[in-house]
């Protein structure tokens, strides 16, 4: 049920080449496009909760799911192991950015810059929800890109260090949340590979990213994207709840050919066996004055 091949993630595959890497990329990418450090300054962690919000959705999500689920190998000790190795720097990097954030504001006109990660956030949440839409959006560098031509000013270049140890801490909690995230799915896989529909998620979590820039933009949404990525993610478990009873064999049960054998030519279930003790009886007896389109008319 879990298997899923997205035209976006099998074009990252064949970018980065190996799971360990395609996981190391989505899970280190928000670092590296400057959207991490865009919801920093524009106040999305200032809460603990925010932060939560913030790891499930920007470090964890549905790209994460996809990449453990279908492409990773190993068992769920292995897949665990590789999670480790790929969190610990993203710890360090997410609480480097949020204390290089004053510095990163002093070079960047933030209000600008919030609206082109806004929009980054929106349009990899479209592509997330369906390939074919993201052929028509321009791809997230390119808008992270405009957004840095946009709104730099390097005359303004001043070094300074993040003097709220709060907000670092919040930093290093999103970074905690989303490799907690990606550890719980490598070490579950055997059954969430079961139970779990990857694509119903994957279209849940996009809603969910899908508000999150909105949240960003200053709309009262609060923590709806969390909600929605609760909910999407209690949308995609199938549990055998309810299943058939097994203590009767159903090998029979609903068969076509079975059934048809049992109702033979227009007749029915209960008196096919009286009837054929009838056609047994008839035909030793020799009686061939009997009317055989009367007595048999299944015949």
């Amino acid at each position: 049920m879990s298997t899923s091949r997205h035209p976006v993630a099998l074009r990252m595959e064949r970018l980065v080449g190996g799971d360990v890497r395609l996981l190391a990329l989505v899970m280190l990418l928000p670092l590296v496009d400057g959207v991490f450090p865009a919801l920093i300054l524009a106040g999305a962690l200032s809460e603990p909760l925010g932060a939560i919000q913030v790891g499930l959705l920007i470090f964890g999500g549905s790209a994460t799911v996809a990449v453990i689920l279908a492409d990773m190998d190993g068992t769920p000790g292995e897949q665990a192991a590789v999670v480790l190795l790929i969190g610990l720097p993203l710890l360090l990097l997410a609480a480097l950015e949020a204390a290089l954030a004053p510095t990163i504001e002093s070079v960047l006109n933030i209000s600008i810059f919030e609206r082109f990660a806004a929009l980054v956030i929106a349009t990899i949440a479209a592509q997330t929800a369906s390939a074919t839409i993201g052929d028509y959006l321009p791809n997230p560098v390119v808008v992270i890109g405009l957004g840095l031509v946009a709104s730099i000013d390097p005359s303004g270049l001043t070094i300074r260090l993040m003097t709220d140890p709060i907000l670092v801490a919040h930093a290093t909690l999103a970074a905690a949340v989303g490799v907690a995230f990606a550890l719980t799915i490598a070490l579950t896989s055997p059954y969430l590979r079961e139970y779990m529909d990857i694509d119903r998620f994957r279209f849940g979590s996009a809603v969910a990213l899908g508000l999150l820039p909105l949240s960003l933009l200053g709309m009262a949404f609060g923590q709806a994207p969390l909600a929605a990525l609760i909910v999407a993610a209690l949308f995609a478990i199938d549990l055998p709840i309810g299943g058939r009873d097994d203590s009767r064999p159903d090998t029979d049960a609903g068969d076509p050919a079975v059934e048809m054998g049992a109702v033979t030519d227009g007749g029915d279930a209960d008196n096919s066996s009286e009837r054929n003790a009838k056609d047994d009886s008839s035909a030793y007896s020799g009686d061939d004055s009997t009317d055989t389109a009367g007595r048999a008319p299944w015949l």
